[in-house]
C-alpha cells in the first residue's frame, strides 16, 4: 500500500518510496535515539574494511548519516552526530589495538578503556569536526539537493586528510580501503591509487557511497546522482580492469627473496628463557632446503639479536645461515656505536652478509606513541608498551638501501607502510619496499589483515613490488598491481621463497603526491561556491 504525504509537509502528493520513508524517519530522529542511529550506521561502515571486505555496506551507512545530517538542529548537533558515526567506526574497526595490552595485561590492564573506547573518541573529533564544518557551509551558501552531499564529501576527505597528518598522523582504516581487501572487482578499483593516492580513492568512495541518499528526497533529479555514483564506480574500475590486463611484470633476473615467518608468541619472543630455542626457529627456518640459493632471507621485526654492532658473536651466528653471496635482512634492535655509551636505542632494520658483516642499517622513523616512545613523558609517569625502559629514538626518514647483487630497497618497519607519500625517498627511488613487522602483538584479530591490506595499496600506489616478511603473518610479496604472488596466513610457521618482480615507471601519484587529492577538494569548493551565486542569481531575478 502505498501513502502520501501533504504539500504543505514536503510541497508534493506523489506517493513516497521506502528510502524516502527511511529518509524521513532518520532525519526527524531527536535525542538518544538519533546518536545511537549515527554510532551503529559508523560501525556497520567498518564491515567494509578488512578482513569482512563488504563493500557495500558503505551504500547503507553514508546515505543514512546524509539523512541523519538533514535534521541538524545547530552547530552542537552536527558535532556530536559525527563524533558519534566516527566513534562507532573507530570503536569497530580498531578494537584490536587493546589485544596488545593483553601481552602483559598485569601492568597494562587500566588502559584497556583507554584502548578500545578514549583511542577511538579521540579519533572521532576528526568526523565531529567534518560534520560541523559541513553544517556550517551548508547554512552559509544554504545548500540543498546534491551540493549539500558535495559540501560532506568535501570535509569528510579534509578530515581523513588530517588525521593522517595531525600529530605524526594515524592513517588507518581510511574508507578508501574498503577496495584493498578481497571484494569481488576491489582490486581493479584499487588501481585508482595509483594516479590520485588512498585519500583521493576515499574521496570517489565516499562520494560514490553518499550520493544515493538523494534517492531519500522529495524534489529534484534524484536519479541522476544515483548514476552519477554507479559512473564513480565503473569508470575507475573498469580503466584498473585494463591496467591489470596489460601489466605482467616480468622477474628481476637472478633474485630470490625468502620470507621467513616463525610466529614466535609474543609472550615468548622476550623471554630470555626461550631466546635460544628462538633463534634456532628462525635458524631451521632460513637454512631449510632452498635457503642456499637465495638472494636475501628476510626476518620479521625485531626478530635479530639485539645491538648487533656490539656483538660480533651474533654476527657470527648469524652469518651461518646467510647463503654465498647473499644477506640477512633482519629486524633488530640498535644502539649508539663504540666507544660511545649506549644511550640510545633505534628499532632498526640490519643486513649481514655471508662473511658476519653489517653491510647496512636502517633506523624507523615513525614511532608507534606508547607502543615505542611515550608522547609528553615529562607529564605522563608511564612506561612504554614495548620492553625495555628507554624510548626509542627516532631515524632520519626514509632511505633507499643499495647492497651488491640486490636490487635496491625501501625498508618499512611495521607501523611506516602505512603513511601514504612517505614510503621511499624521492630522490633515490628504489626497485622494492620492504615491510617488516612483528604483528603477533594483535592475536587473531582484524589488526593484521588490515595492515596486510594497507602494505599492498602502498605497492600500487609506489608502482613497486612490496615484500612483507611479518613475525606471525601475515607474509606476502605483491607485484606494483598489489596481485599476491605469494602469501603465508596467520599464524603459520614457514618461509615463501619469491621471485621478485620488476618496478614500473613511477605512477603519476609517485610524481605527484597528494597534489592530485589537494586539486580534487578546490575543484568542490569551486563547484559549490559557483552553485551558490547561480542560485543566488536567479532567486534575485524572481
Amino acid at each position: 500500500m502505498t501513502e502520501t504525504i501533504s504539500v504543505e509537509l514536503r510541497g508534493s502528493t506523489a506517493p513516497i518510496t521506502p528510502l524516502q520513508r527511511a529518509a524521513f524517519w532518520l532525519t526527524g530522529l531527536t535525542g538518544w535515539r538519533r546518536h545511537l542511529a549515527a554510532f551503529l550506521f559508523g560501525a556497520l561502515a567498518a564491515v567494509s574494511l578488512p578482513p569482512l571486505d563488504v563493500t557495500p555496506v558503505l551504500l547503507i551507512s553514508f546515505p543514512a548519516l546524509i539523512w541523519l545530517t538533514d535534521g541538524n538542529t545547530g552547530f552542537r548537533s552536527a558535532f556530536f552526530l559525527g563524533w558519534n558515526f566516527g566513534f562507532g567506526f573507530f570503536i569497530a574497526g580498531l578494537y584490536w589495538i587493546a589485544a596488545a595490552l593483553f601481552v602483559d595485561i598485569g601492568q597494562f590492564w587500566w588502559l584497556v578503556p583507554f584502548a578500545v573506547m578514549g583511542f577511538p573518541a579521540v579519533l572521532g573529533i576528526f568526523t565531529g569536526l567534518a560534520l560541523l564544518a559541513n553544517y556550517a557551509t551548508c547554512r552559509w551558501l544554504v545548500l540543498g539537493g546534491t551540493p549539500r552531499i558535495l559540501s560532506f564529501v568535501l570535509f569528510w576527505a579534509t578530515a581523513e586528510w588530517l588525521r593522517g597528518h595531525v600529530l605524526t598522523g594515524f592513517p588507518w582504516n581510511l574508507v578508501g580501503y574498503a577496495w584493498s581487501g578481497a571484494f569481488p572487482g576491489a582490486l581493479a578499483m584499487l588501481q585508482t591509487v595509483s594516479l590520485v593516492g588512498i585519500y583521493g580513492l576515499s574521496l570517489i568512495t565516499v562520494m560514490a557511497a553518499t550520493l544515493p541518499a538523494r534517492l531519500g528526497d522529495f524534489s529534484g533529479r534524484r536519479w541522476l546522482a544515483v548514476i552519477a555514483a554507479a559512473v564513480l564506480i565503473a569508470i575507475p574500475s573498469a580503466w584498473g580492469t585494463y591496467r591489470l590486463s596489460q601489466g605482467h611484470p616480468a622477474d628481476v633476473a637472478g633474485v630470490t627473496l625468502r620470507l621467513v615467518q616463525p610466529s614466535i608468541p609474543e609472550t615468548l619472543k622476550n623471554d630470555p628463557a626461550q631466546t635460544l630455542a628462538n633463534f634456532r626457529r628462525l635458524f631451521a627456518l632460513s637454512t631449510s632446503p632452498g635457503g642456499d640459493k637465495v638472494s636475501a632471507i628476510l626476518w620479521p621485526e625485531d626478530a635479530a639479536p639485539p645491538f648487533l654492532e656490539r656483538d660480533g658473536s651474533a654476527r657470527t651466528a648469524l652469518a651461518d645461515a646467510v647463503p654465498a653471496d647473499g644477506y640477512i635482512i633482519a629486524g633488530t634492535a640498535r644502539t649508539d656505536a663504540l666507544p660511545a655509551a649506549p644511550t640510545h636505542v633505534w628499532n632498526s632494520l640490519a643486513a649481514i652478509d655471508h662473511a658476519g658483516v653489517l653491510r647496512a642499517t636502517y633506523d624507523k622513523f615513525h614511532l608507534v606513541p606508547f607502543g615505542e616512545y611515550v608522547p609528553l613523558r615529562e607529564i605522563l609517569p608511564m612506561q612504554k608498551i614495548t620492553p625495555g625502559s628507554i624510548d626509542f629514538s627516532v631515524g632520519p626518514g626514509p632511505r633507499t638501501i643499495t647492497l651488491p647483487g640486490l636490487p635496491a630497497f625501501s625498508p618499512l618497519i611495521c607501523y611506516e607502510v602505512i603513511f601514504p607519500d612517505a614510503v621511499t625517498d624521492p630522490l633515490h627511488r628504489p626497485a622494492w619496499l620492504l615491510n617488516i613487522t612483528n604483528d603477533a602483538w594483535y592475536g587473531i584479530t582484524s589488526g593484521p589483515f588490515q595492515h596486510l591490506a594497507i602494505a599492498r595499496t602502498r605497492a600500487v600506489e609506489e608502482g613497486l613490488p612490496l615484500a612483507r616478511a611479518a613475525n606471525n603473518g601475515i607474509s606476502a610479496m605483491f607485484d606494483p598491481y598489489g596481485r599476491v604472488t605469494a602469501r603465508l596466513d596467520l599464524d603459520a610457521v614457514g618461509v615463501l621463497d619469491v621471485a621478485l618482480p620488476e618496478a614500473l615507471a613511477a605512477p603519476l601519484y609517485t610524481r605527484l603526491g597528494d597534489t592530485s587529492f589537494l586539486i580534487a577538494l578546490l575543484l568542490i569548493v569551486a563547484g559549490l561556491i559557483l552553485q551558490r551565486r547561480i542560485t543566488g542569481a536567479l532567486s534575485h531575478r524572481v
